[in-house]
């Protein structure tokens, strides 16, 4: 620090107050608070990737992937259509529409046993009708083994008259054709061996498809 004495001149006292002051200042600006230093990243080390960041819980906010258990399909149930056969015992155009779903069926796709049955009205005699019912079921498995169903899997089962769908006649016993329309018919059913085995083929006339 400059000491100054009484005999110093006026204009070298303004200098010596003026030189402290600067001095006082450079002091000042030296001793103050040293800059803060910058926060440490948390990038990690290169090619690492950053850690999670914890929720206000302490429970990781990342949850892990739910791996999903996927759904066994259905098994196919056993199926039952009724085929028309309205006149004659060819093949009839809306029995070909519901054979065409039957082969796309999944009862068709796990090979199970196919049963024909054919049934007729009550018109003619009876061994008539036996042939006429039989001949529409062969007509069909013939349908299906055209497009590529193995014959072993078909069985044809003739009835004749003998289960009509509805009465053959009125209650004043005219014929009711409409009636004997729709009991002109084959049943199909497509079903496991087990329950294949159960079709009704009491007095009828069980034959191998063709």
């Amino acid at each position: 620090m400059l000491r100054l004495t009484k005999s110093a001149p006026a204009a070298n006292v303004i200098a010596a107050v003026l030189l402290a002051s600067t001095l006082s200042a450079c002091q000042v600006r030296h001793d103050g608070p040293e800059e803060s230093e910058p926060a440490p990243s948390d990038t990690g080390a290169p090619g690492e990737a950053p850690a999670a960041t914890p929720s206000p819980s302490g429970v990781s906010i990342i949850r892990e992937e739910v791996t999903e258990t996927p759904s066994t399909p259905a098994p196919p149930k056993p199926l039952d259509v009724v085929l028309p056969f309205p006149d004659g015992t060819d093949v009839s155009p809306d029995a070909e529409e519901l054979l065409e779903l039957v082969l796309q069926s999944g009862a068709m796709r796990e090979g199970w046993p196919i049963t024909l049955a054919g049934h007729t009205d009550s018109a003619g005699n009876d061994q008539a009708n036996l042939r006429a019912s039989r001949s529409r079921a062969e007509n069909v498995a013939a349908w299906l083994i055209e497009r590529g169903v193995a014959p072993e899997r078909i069985r044809v089962i003739a009835f004749g008259e003998q289960n009509p769908l509805l009465p053959n006649a009125r209650p004043d016993g005219s014929p009711d054709e409409v009636a004997r329309r729709r009991n002109r018919r084959v049943e199909l059913r497509v079903a496991p061996p087990a329950d294949a085995a159960q079709s009704p083929e009491k007095q009828g006339e069980t034959t191998e498809a063709p």
